[in-house]
């Protein structure tokens, strides 16, 4: 066969396809828009992870641990352990914060100036403020950086600052977890309603099928128009749940950003990447072919030219 001839055939196949998705538009309609809920669910929790990660990106700096330094410690001591902190290849900085600075910074915000003047000595130890890097801002590593610390005859305490970041991209890891286990399952869901879906129509084509056949027509043949059917059903849910999520945050964005606003953030939702748009049109082109394959190799092989 050759090139031309496997084309034109395979565009026979598309446009008779798109013909019979025509011929009944309030079918081919409920099925695209049950597709289409089916793949907005994790495109939305998709974009929801991706713009509170975006909200939130400045948060990588805000972990950090605060050193105290025993107040007996002298200046030259603190900064030859400040040096040597900035050695550890999980360290990205370290600030000294040396006992006199940290006595003036209080008594300049903190409104306690004159009872402060009556102090005979600073009672306030010198401070490191370490911030790792952002390779080394996991649980363990953090721990393991606070217990390398900790082991310094110099160091009295060891605090850790803003474990609510750590709290915070936990549970934005759990949503990731979520959102592959909602992928999975809802993409069983397109398969299934793309492969019942076909079987109706292999069902209500039985005859015509048995004719092609009698005739000589293969079971790859007779399986192409199905085929076809099944990825423009896929393809048509993904553009339809590209819609529903574009809505969706045309509808919410005012909300966010005047909600950001609030907070002294000029944070504005962002919509799905070409990346974004690409996997999910894809994801339901490759769902409603595999679907359709499943349903016809099971189903078209049932079916033989009666004697």
């Amino acid at each position: 066969m050759s090139l031309g001839v496997a084309l034109t055939r395979h565009v026979q196949a598309l446009l008779g396809a798109l013909g019979r998705l025509a011929r009944s538009p309030l079918s081919t309609l409920l099925t695209l828009l049950v597709i289409a809920l089916a793949l907005a669910l994790p495109a939305s929790l998709r974009l929801f992870v991706s713009n509170a990660q975006a909200a939130t990106g400045n948060f990588g700096n805000a972990i950090e641990l605060s050193v105290y330094l025993k107040t007996e410690v002298p200046l030259a001591k603190a900064q030859q352990l400040a040096s040597a902190a900035r050695q550890r290849a999980d360290v990205a900085e370290v600030t000294l914060i040396p006992a006199d600075q940290g006595l003036e910074d209080f008594r300049t915000y903190s409104g306690f100036g004159e009872a402060l003047a009556a102090l005979k000595e600073n009672p306030l130890p010198h401070v490191l403020h370490v911030r790792p890097r952002a390779a080394a801002s996991s649980a363990a590593a953090l721990e393991t950086l606070r217990g390398y610390f900790s082991a310094w005859p110099e160091v009295d305490l060891v605090q850790m600052d803003s474990q609510w970041v750590m709290r915070f991209n936990a549970i934005l890891e759990v949503l990731r977890r979520l959102l592959v286990m909602a992928a999975a399952l809802l993409g069983i869901g397109v398969l299934a309603v793309i492969g019942n879906t076909i079987r109706l129509e292999i069902a209500g084509r039985r005859a015509e099928i048995e004719v092609i056949k009698l005739v000589g027509g293969s079971n790859s043949f007779v399986r192409r128009p199905f085929l076809y059917t099944g990825v423009l059903y896929g393809l048509g849910g993904a553009l339809l749940a590209w819609g529903i999520v574009a809505l969706a945050l045309a509808l919410l964005g005012e909300s966010v950003a005047s909600l950001a606003r609030l907070y002294g953030s000029h944070f504005e939702l962002s919509g799905p990447t070409p990346a974004d748009i690409g996997t999910l049109l894809g994801a339901g082109a490759a769902l409603g072919w595999l679907g359709a394959w499943i349903s016809a190799a099971r189903h078209l092989s049932g079916i033989e030219p009666r004697a």
